[in-house]
């Protein structure tokens, strides 16, 4: 049985090498587009065929990167009724497209230094993490959207983005944080060019003068210092 088992694993991790090999080999012609692609953050190459294979590379198709969103299923649902909102589900679409997205935002989840992943704590702070990987799944796609149209590639704006934006709402907040946990906040001003301040001097041992020791014993004068 284990003989027949470990023949059925390595046929089909044959047949999973033979598809990989024919992608590769369709997927020539784009290879500069897939480059670009696999610039932004949590995109594989797997990913970046999924794109080209869904969407193609000729973003003139959709009027804009938010028909294109709607197209692959991550564009939030618009039910409204009487002024109040009553769903903002998504709605359905492109199922492949929009499961390779998705898994991609799970690994931009996971990330360090990224623009991206502040977004996405941001959001699950207020929405949860299902929503918030859905809207990251979403930012994905218009960032790919761009990149096809414009043929450039993901800048990365750093993961302290968004505390740099307001660094006195930053202090603020952290420092509130702080308080509530219940600690005693004091700042200081920790910047290069800052002058450090002198240590506060020891007061000298009582009957004893600061500087070299006291020689009036030895050339006989009365001094006061002396004990």
């Amino acid at each position: 049985m284990l003989r027949e088992l470990m023949a059925d694993l390595d046929r089909i991790e044959a047949k999973m090498m033979r598809l990989e090999v024919e992608i590769a080999g369709r997927m020539n012609p784009y290879a500069d587009a897939i480059q670009r692609l696999m610039s932004i953050p949590g995109f594989k190459l797997i990913t970046a065929w999924s794109i080209v294979a869904e969407m193609g590379t000729d973003m003139s198709v959709f009027p804009d990167a938010a028909h294109a969103a709607s197209w692959a299923g991550l564009a939030p649902g618009n039910n409204q009724s009487g002024g109040k909102r009553r769903s903002g589900r998504t709605n359905k679409g492109n199922r492949w497209l929009r499961r390779a997205l998705v898994q991609s935002a799970w690994a931009v989840s996971h990330k360090s230094n990224c623009f991206l992943t502040a977004q996405f704590y941001r959001r699950a702070a207020r929405q949860g993490e299902k929503k918030a990987i859905v809207a990251t799944a979403h930012q994905l796609l218009v960032i790919a959207f761009y990149i096809l149209r414009d043929g450039t590639v993901y800048h990365e704006k750093g993961g302290n983005y968004f505390d740099q934006l307001n660094p006195e709402r930053t202090k603020r907040k952290l420092m509130a944080r702080l308080e509530r946990m219940g600690f005693d906040v004091v700042l200081r001003n920790s910047t290069p060019d800052a002058a450090p301040s002198p240590p506060a001097p020891h007061p000298p041992p009582s009957g004893r003068r600061r500087g070299r020791p006291c020689k009036c014993v030895e050339r006989g004068i009365d001094c006061k210092h002396r004990q």
